[in-house]
Order: C-alpha cells, then sequence, then structure tokens
C-alpha cells in the first residue's frame, strides 16, 4: 500500500462520455466552462481560487447560479491543483467499470480539445469492476458531481488493485445500538433525497439542482459536505439539513453554524437569508439548550418503521 495518496473518481464529461478518449491519450480533465489557461493562476486553496473565479464562470454563463458556479470550480480546482502526482484515479465507463489510473504531471491546458483542463495519467492495465466494490464504496462512486474524492475507502480500494477481495466488514456506529435500525439509517440521506417533495420541508424548499442533476447533495464547503443544501421556492431563502443518525448532541449546532457561514459568506446573494435544518432521531437535554438561543435552526425527528406482515390465505 503506498502511504498518504489520494483517490478520487472522476467523470470524463457528461456521464463519462470520453472515457475512452482519456485512456487513449493517457489524460484526464474537465471542462467546467472555464475557457482560458489556468497556468499560474491555481493557489493551494479551493476557496481563494473559487473568489477569483466564480464571477469569471458567471460572467461567461448568467444562468447559472452561485451554487453552480461555485461547485464547478471547486471540482475544477481539484483536477487542476488538488490532485497531487501519484494520487489515483478512477474514471467510470458507462458499463459499470472504472478504468484506473496514477496522476503523473502537473496541470496543463488544452486550447480547443474537449476536457482542456488535463492532468497526464499512467492508466492501470487492470481496471475495477463495479460489482467487485463495498456497498458503501459503490454509494460513494455514484455520488453526483464531476469531481469526488474516495479515500475514506483507501483500504478497500488498494486491496482491489492488488486483485485481492477486501473482507467483508461490519460497518458499525456506536451512537446506534440496534443494528437493524442502523443498517435502515445508513439509507437515510438517499431515502430523503428520493422523497424529498413529500416531506414538511419539501412544500417550501427545493434541493438545488443543475441541469436536472443534484448538485445539492453532499454539497462541499470548506469545513466540510453539507448533506443537502436546498433553496426556497421564492428564492429568498437557503436551507443547510444536517442529518444525524440516532440521537443528536448539541456538537451538532456548531457544525450545522460554520456550514450555515460557508453558504452565507460565498453562495447567497445579498438579498438572501440562510437557514438550518437538524434531522435526527431524537434529541437531549443539551441540544434542546442550544437550540433555544437560535433563531434560523430548527430541529426534526424521523421515525424507522420495518414490519414483516404474514399473508393471510
Amino acid at each position: 500500500m503506498t502511504p498518504n495518496r489520494s483517490f478520487y473518481r472522476i467523470f470524463a464529461g457528461a456521464k463519462s462520455v470520453h472515457a475512452s478518449l482519456c485512456l487513449e491519450q493517457g489524460i484526464v480533465g474537465g471542462d467546467l466552462g472555464i475557457e482560458q489557461d489556468l497556468a499560474g493562476q491555481l493557489p493551494e486553496d479551493w476557496r481563494s481560487f473559487n473568489k477569483q473565479f466564480v464571477p469569471v464562470l458567471m460572467a461567461a454563463n448568467p444562468e447559472k447560479t452561485k451554487v453552480a458556479a461555485g461547485l464547478a470550480c471547486g471540482m475544477l480546482h481539484i483536477i487542476s491543483k488538488g490532485m497531487q502526482q501519484g494520487d489515483i484515479v478512477l474514471c467510470p465507463t458507462g458499463s459499470g467499470q472504472f478504468y484506473v489510473g496514477e496522476v503523473c504531471s502537473e496541470y496543463f491546458y488544452a486550447e480547443g480539445q474537449v476536457l482542456p483542463h488535463r492532468r497526464r495519467v499512467k492508466w492501470f492495465e487492470q481496471g475495477i469492476n463495479r460489482d467487485e466494490m463495498s456497498q458503501p464504496l459503490k454509494n460513494s462512486a455514484g455520488s453526483i458531481g464531476t469531481v469526488c474524492k474516495l479515500t475514506k475507502h483507501a483500504q478497500e480500494l488498494e486491496s482491489l488493485l492488488e486483485g485481492k477481495q477486501p473482507p467483508a466488514r461490519l460497518h458499525t456506529d456506536d451512537s446506534v445500538e440496534d443494528p437493524a435500525i442502523f443498517a435502515l439509517e445508513k439509507h437515510l440521506e438517499d431515502f430523503l433525497v428520493a422523497n424529498w417533495q413529500h416531506t414538511a420541508l419539501g412544500a417550501d424548499f427545493e434541493i438545488f439542482n443543475e441541469e436536472g442533476e443534484l448538485v445539492g447533495q453532499q454539497y462541499p464547503s470548506d469545513t466540510g459536505p453539507i448533506d443537502i443544501l436546498a433553496i426556497s421556492k421564492n428564492q429568498q431563502t437557503l436551507l443547510v439539513v444536517e442529518l444525524k443518525r440516532g440521537r443528536a448532541s448539541d456538537v451538532v449546532v456548531g457544525q450545522i453554524q460554520r456550514y450555515m457561514g460557508y453558504v452565507k459568506e460565498e453562495l447567497a446573494e445579498p438579498h438572501q437569508t440562510v437557514k438550518g435544518v437538524i434531522i435526527a432521531l431524537e434529541d437531549d437535554l443539551r441540544l434542546r439548550r442550544a437550540l433555544s438561543v437560535t433563531h434560523n435552526i430548527e430541529f426534526y425527528r424521523y421515525q424507522i418503521s420495518f414490519k414483516l406482515l404474514k399473508d393471510q390465505h
């Protein structure tokens, strides 16, 4: 296992349509709406990059929201600067396979070409089949967005690259006592997103989407990914939703406030306000005390019900 290298999944264009081209040319790249050479304009910090290039992207694409522009710039920075030589990229082929390779150059610009913001990649002879992945890795690798980081699955990915099947592991969480409930709760976010319009929040808010893709799920911020980022149907309020399995403690209040601060400073227009929602199975006294002195964060409880009904003949 190579220490300290990161893993990324990158779509080569919409639905990874240019995956074969990347394999043939030994590159990976992005085309996120900024048509200029970025060499010499790539700070280490993606937030600084966004401050400079979100206005550029929005000027070139007036239909883009600040949320969509921020996401595009953040992903472009990862491709161009965030990935280091020696990091591993997985590129979906569209048929259940992933090309896998090692980043082996710094950023360069291929003017007039598809995916002009490029890095050279030494593609391995052997890829990875999606069916070989654990369910958590499948979920992460299938997330929406041009780029997603898979480093938390490094041990499993290293095993797959070595041709070994990773040992089955039971994923547990100390905050959840009932394993059956925990198994259901792992799908809480996807279930909430899929059924958003049927929830109390769906009556007034919509999850951010860009050209039909839900970019508001796991939206990146400078303090971690926001579970769900939504906007009110009258476009006046941005909503940050934080999901917690089991019991939520007062720690989550500081966490969601950091996300809300990012949204207020980086994404909200001057006329827009920011609101937060914490969703958990239950709360506690410390959380209730913390929320009692906040005026823009609400708490929702969810219920899980699982029954087997015997068929009567």
